[in-house]
């Protein structure tokens, strides 16, 4: 795009970055990649390699990678669609290809105004503030001149909702009079109580209670469950709970027998889902003699994509407004889910 078409529905934006988390493609890359993801925990290689059991199950290879691939296309027809067609460059925070990369390619490729958006619809520190700290060590790290303008977190929007309220009310046809149990991912509780912007903290759970509320409403379902999923960390830290196979052993003890699990905490079918929804969780609930019915995650449903790029058509019109380094809707901006070891990090606002 000419830095000239002020007619462009993304201008002054003249590139994308899809920015998240990686995962490996082959058995020999999988302990290489949790090096990267647990940097600085001290934790051997030797129990990486155990801890990474999970992904040879699936033959050493994350499903994240093709999935980021098809949100790109999706996202591509979606913006082809209005006019407002730019590069889309790629970049995550552990594997390849790595945020560095991407930005040394796009600053090769003569762009300088990049809209960024991340692969994780909450806001805590892991999910948003830790992309925000990659972003600014990757341009620290390149030296490349870039302005990166992110669309914020996207987990309230309408279309994400619509999407997850969708995809249950399929699996409910499916399997009705299911008990409907939603899925996210734990995270620390003080990392909970630390999310968000400063005069609302406590974002990644209350976000996530509203969106199943919301979906639960579209549905029809008067009860409902908000659980946990892939606690890890040292043992004595409290994490957010209930752990979904926990609840489960609950619901068979007041005679429910039959689930839908909707992970609404994920955007597509990480490892989290396909290992810990449909392997661990299936197991748990064949045990206890529980049908259950997996719904789909948002993935690159018609709905979401949209939402994704009225998002982006909105955040440029703020910047076009003035407001280059306001906080995009729904982000509380620098003091938004802080980091409670490092609070000096820097990290793109």
């Amino acid at each position: 795009m000419s830095t000239m078409d002020q007619t462009h529905p993304l201008h002054p934006f003249d590139a994308i970055l899809l920015v998240s988390f990686g995962g490996p493609e082959k058995p020999d890359e999988v302990v290489d990649f949790l090096v990267n993801v647990t940097k600085g925990s001290g934790i051997p290689r030797e129990r990486l390699a155990q801890v990474g059991e999970h992904y040879y199950l699936f033959g050493g290879r994350s499903p994240i990678n093709d999935q980021n691939k098809a949100l790109m296309a999706a996202l591509e027809g979606e913006l082809a669609t209005r006019g407002a067609e730019l590069p889309i460059a790629w970049g995550n925070r552990n594997w390849y290809p790595f945020i560095d990369e991407a930005l040394q390619d796009l600053a090769s490729g003569g762009h300088r105004r990049i809209l960024v958006l991340t692969t994780s619809a909450y806001p805590s520190y892991s999910g948003c503030r830790s992309y925000r700290e990659s972003l600014a060590e990757g341009l620290e790290s390149t030296g490349v001149e870039l302005e990166l303008v992110r669309i914020g977190n996207y987990g309230l929007d309408e279309g994400f909702v619509e999407a997850n309220a969708q995809a249950v009310q399929q699996s409910l046809v499916q399997q009705p009079g299911s008990r409907l149990v939603f899925v996210t991912h734990s995270i620390p509780t003080d990392m909970d109580e630390r999310s968000g912007p400063v005069d609302a903290r406590g974002a990644y759970t209350r976000w996530h209670q509203e969106v199943a509320a919301r979906v639960a409403g579209r549905v029809g379902a008067e009860d409902f469950d908000l659980v946990f999923c892939s606690r890890s960390g040292r043992p004595g830290q409290p994490w957010l709970e209930p752990d979904v196979n926990d609840h489960l052993e609950s619901l068979a003890s007041q005679g429910v027998d039959r689930v839908v699990l909707s992970p609404i905490g994920f955007v597509s079918d990480h490892m989290e889902v396909i290992y810990d929804l449909d392997t661990q969780a299936r197991e748990t609930c064949e045990r206890l003699g529980i049908a259950m019915v997996r719904a789909a995650t948002a993935g690159i449903d018609p709905s979401f994509v949209t939402a994704l790029v009225d998002r982006m058509v909105a955040r440029a019109q703020q910047v076009r407004l003035g407001d280059v380094l306001g906080a995009p809707d729904g982000c509380g901006g620098a003091g938004c889910c802080p980091n409670a070891r490092r609070p000096e990090t820097a990290a793109v606002d």
